[in-house]
């Protein structure tokens, strides 16, 4: 990606900036979650390493970005709040290219991104953080459903195959072998199926596309991108219009991130990925992002998405979108590291309570003290 116009502030509404308190009615009134008395006990995240949080630092942080995790942000923000009594992140979900754009351009004090920062974004961040590298730390995964709509099929398995050829166009119908083939003892019905893409640019989509190279590169060969490639069904505008689409649409299949799905009520395929079928739990994702591994040592934790997309264990759902906070290493001032350093511990520890009711995936404990222990290193 280019970066356009850095120093400017490009297509930013005023207003966009949510406090605390509004962020955190929006993701209980958007996600369906009844969970809003926030926690001061870690508990709920994954059994050990309960860290109370060092409350120094300013008080108020910006950041932009991703509107994946842009709820999960407004959970964090509501424990960092009530850990850290006046601490507050003022957070602008712009989308992740103009996160990545204001983070370097010194306008905010992190980012929220769907992808890690590439090509010439490395060297630019390195230069807004002093000389320093920026660090890539994934703390929000959202699970992505396989929503459908198909009258009388309950269950309904796909593999990586399968779906390259749905959304390329070489699958056409529901009762094809293929399809069959994985579904042994399932009647399915001689209907055309209806492919439902996002039409706007989405890391979602980026990240649907990057898991099918990972699963299928034989069958997907249009290769990845935040614009659909696939050339096969009709587009929707984010992911409620997935959702609308789904609902209205009978034969239709669509991705769209399980909160969603889960709002909706749309019933999920499950994959198998060569060890067996594999619903979409909170369980089996979280053993997917157990299973990825980072694409090198040290505390740029920029993850080897082959290792996420592609594994083939027993048990694990693939199909995890995984979203990273965007920080420097060094080069903060004191007050400003300090309150980075503080809210990131909250998010890791208190903030992972609610995340399931709000459609992501709690970090599991080792993944979470790998991630702690970066945290720890900022300077």
């Amino acid at each position: 990606m280019k970066l356009n116009s850095i120093g400017k502030r490009v297509g930013t509404p005023l207003g966009v900036f949510l406090s605390a308190t509004a962020v955190a009615a929006l993701t209980l009134t958007a996600c369906g979650s009844d969970n809003n008395s926030g926690t001061k006990s870690s508990s709920a995240a994954s059994g050990s390493a309960a860290a109370s949080a060092e409350c120094g630092g300013k008080n108020a942080l910006t950041a932009e970005g991703s509107t994946a995790q842009q709820n999960a942000i407004a959970l964090f923000n509501q424990a960092w709040g009530q850990a850290c009594s006046g601490k507050n992140l003022s957070y602008n979900p712009t989308g992740s290219g103009a996160g990545r754009e204001q983070f370097i351009a010194k306008q905010v004090d992190f980012a929220g991104s769907d992808s890690a920062l590439s090509g010439d974004q490395v060297k630019a961040a390195a230069d807004r953080c002093g000389g320093n590298p920026a660090w890539n730390l994934p703390l929000v995964f959202g699970p992505v459903a396989l929503a459908y709509n198909l009258e009388g099929v309950d269950k309904l398995v796909v593999n990586g195959d399968v779906l390259a050829k749905i959304f390329q166009g070489q699958i056409k119908k529901w009762n094809d072998p293929a399809i069959a083939a994985l579904n042994a003892g399932t009647t399915l019905p001689d209907v055309d199926i209806k492919p439902v893409y996002r039409s706007d640019s989405s890391g979602t989509t980026d990240n649907f596309q990057k898991y099918l190279s990972a699963a299928a590169p034989q069958a997907w060969t249009k290769g990845a991108g935040s614009e659909f490639q696939g050339g096969a069904g009709e587009g929707a505008q984010k992911s409620s219009g997935v959702v609308q689409a789904v609902q209205n649409t009978p034969g239709s299949i669509g991705y769209v991130e399980k909160g969603f799905a889960d709002k909706a009520k749309l019933t999920a395929a499950q994959i198998d990925s060569g060890a067996g079928p594999v619903a979409l739990t909170n369980d089996s994702a979280a053993k997917a992002i157990d299973a990825a591994k980072f694409a090198a040592e040290g505390n740029d934790l920029k993850l080897d998405l082959n290792s996420l997309y592609g594994s083939k264990e027993a048990g694990v759902y693939p199909l995890v979108l995984a979203t990273y906070n965007i920080v420097c290493s060094k080069g903060y001032d004191a007050d400003t590291s300090a309150a980075v350093k503080s809210f990131l511990t909250v998010a890791a520890n208190q903030g992972q309570s609610g995340l399931g009711d709000a459609g992501y995936v709690p970090l599991p404990d080792a993944f979470k003290q790998r991630l702690l222990t970066s945290v720890n290193a900022i300077a």
